[in-house]
């Protein structure tokens, strides 16, 4: 795939189908960045491009990074290779030098815009004489190399769109293939590329349906085989809107710094889009590969619903949590995000013990969209240990202790698997054994007790996720202080 800034969901979609479709059929799937507009480029793009397509589980064969017998993958080094194409051209007559200044196509520019034309270039040099041409290269005067747009252009078939064809000369003026400063335009590098990396298929945004007949010209006049071009059709916002790049929201980075997991994105890409033969929720990158067919890909608009991401996201954190392995990893980044959370509130070592992180992860899988609610206020309890006095659970009720003692013997009875359910049960047959103290009560004193706060989940919920060595502790620590 082509990607020319950071990489947002619309360059992970076009890299996850080029993915999707070399795997498929045992391909090679190739990163070249593309560079070859000075003005555009950012620094440290390409780079992090890498770095997201690594984290998104769908590294490139062949890259800057990693090499490959056909690089370089970058194509501001190979200048060299472009300027011989141009000069092929040139020889063969399909391309010529233009010599006119900027001054001069700013006005043709301006000229059409008033008479309320697409502005487009009158093709002026492509009719200099040899003779003409000499003179203006002795004159030391600046050109680029123009490609010269035939009539005629052949229909070609697209993997999505089926048979197409633009009479580009009929509407546009001929483009300049290589620059004053040796650089060429893309029109020029992608096909030199394609053909020199063997590419042999092609998938990319839509924008470029009505630039492929130009293309075709261009292989044509090199007498090359074209690679086969699938186009994708655009990938909007919910309301029909383009993504928008200034929110900054729809850049990876963002999505991994939140805690989205990247099988979770490329799940909900593939799902507001088309060519794969179901569309449930919680499909594995295996999945995407094996279901899907490069006819199925329709041709309007893929709409994008971000509100339902924390959905896609609790899916796939479920998965990861009941996978033995991919839990080791979640055990590690949950101690991380709690040490960094609460670290200043002196959280005891044992409630980052992996067992304890562990249980709670298990017992929290599906209530949980991303990992860092975990550490949200309302789970606060679970991560500090709260220091209640004896005087503070007195005020609410003078059987503190007798409540205190009967939820003890209630953990051990119950040391088996605690459920929400069972334990509410029993907690209503408790409140029944004292003498004075209402249930309203005795849920405010256990609440207390428990997380030192007035507020938050169920007492029963937070009994089962706290476990009954923890509930008893702080039982314990609670009566004791």
């Amino acid at each position: 795939p082509m990607i020319t800034g950071f990489l947002h969901l619309g360059g992970l979609r076009t890299a996850l189908y080029n993915y999707v479709f070399a795997k498929k059929h045992q391909g090679t799937f190739v990163l070249r960045v593309e560079d070859t507009d000075q003005s555009r480029v950012v620094p440290g793009a390409a780079e992090g491009i890498e770095d997201m397509l690594d984290w998104a589980g769908i590294p490139p064969d062949e890259s800057p990074r990693r090499g490959g017998s056909f690089g370089p993958y970058q194509q501001s080094h190979r200048l060299d290779l472009y300027r011989r194409a141009s000069d092929v051209l040139l020889e063969r007559g399909a391309a010529y030098r233009c010599f006119c200044t900027p001054q001069r196509l700013q006005l043709l520019k301006k000229e059409a815009l008033r008479s309320q034309q697409t502005p487009r270039y009158d093709n002026r040099c492509r009719h200099l004489t040899p003779t003409e041409v000499s003179e203006k290269l002795s004159q030391g005067l600046d050109w680029v190399v123009r490609f010269r747009l035939e009539r005629g252009v052949e229909p070609f078939r697209d993997l999505v769109y089926g048979w197409n064809k633009h009479e580009v000369a009929d509407v546009e003026g001929d483009p300049v293939i290589l620059k004053g400063d040796g650089f060429p335009t893309y029109h020029l590098a992608n096909v030199v590329d394609d053909h020199y990396m063997g590419i042999s298929h092609v998938l990319r945004g839509t924008e470029w349906l009505t630039s492929t007949s130009k293309h075709l010209l261009l292989y044509k006049a090199f007498g090359w085989d074209p690679p086969q071009f699938g186009h994708l059709p655009l990938l909007l916002n919910k309301d029909g809107g383009k993504l928008s790049k200034r929110q900054g929201d729809i850049f990876l980075e963002c999505f991994a710094r939140d805690g989205y997991l990247p099988e979770a994105l490329l799940d909900i890409i593939t799902n507001c889009g088309s060519g794969f033969t179901e569309k449930q929720m919680g499909r594995t990158l295996e999945e995407l590969i094996s279901q899907f067919e490069i006819a199925r890909i329709t041709t309007h608009s893929a709409l994008l619903d971000l509100e339902k991401l924390p959905e896609f996201n609790r899916i796939h954190l479920t998965r990861h949590i009941e996978n033995e392995g991919l839990r080791q990893k979640l055990i590690r980044e949950l101690q991380l995000l709690v040490e960094h959370i609460y670290g200043d509130q002196q959280v005891d070592h044992e409630v980052l013990e992996k067992e304890y992180v562990e249980r709670v992860l298990l017992l929290r899988k599906g209530h949980i969209s991303l990992l860092k609610n975990l550490v949200s206020s309302d789970y606060s309890y679970l991560w500090v240990r709260p220091s209640v006095s004896r005087e503070q659970l007195h005020a609410i009720s003078a059987e503190v202790d007798e409540i205190g003692k009967l939820v003890l013997g209630l953990m051990t009875r119950q040391a088996a698997v605690l459920t929400v359910e069972e334990l509410n049960k029993d907690l209503r047959s408790l409140q029944k054994q004292t003498k004075e103290t209402k249930y309203s009560s005795v849920m405010k004193l256990l609440r207390l007790a428990l997380s030192g706060q007035q507020h938050g989940p169920s007492v029963a919920e937070m009994m089962v996720t706290l476990g009954p060595k923890e509930v008893c502790g702080r039982i314990h620590k609670a009566l004791s202080s």
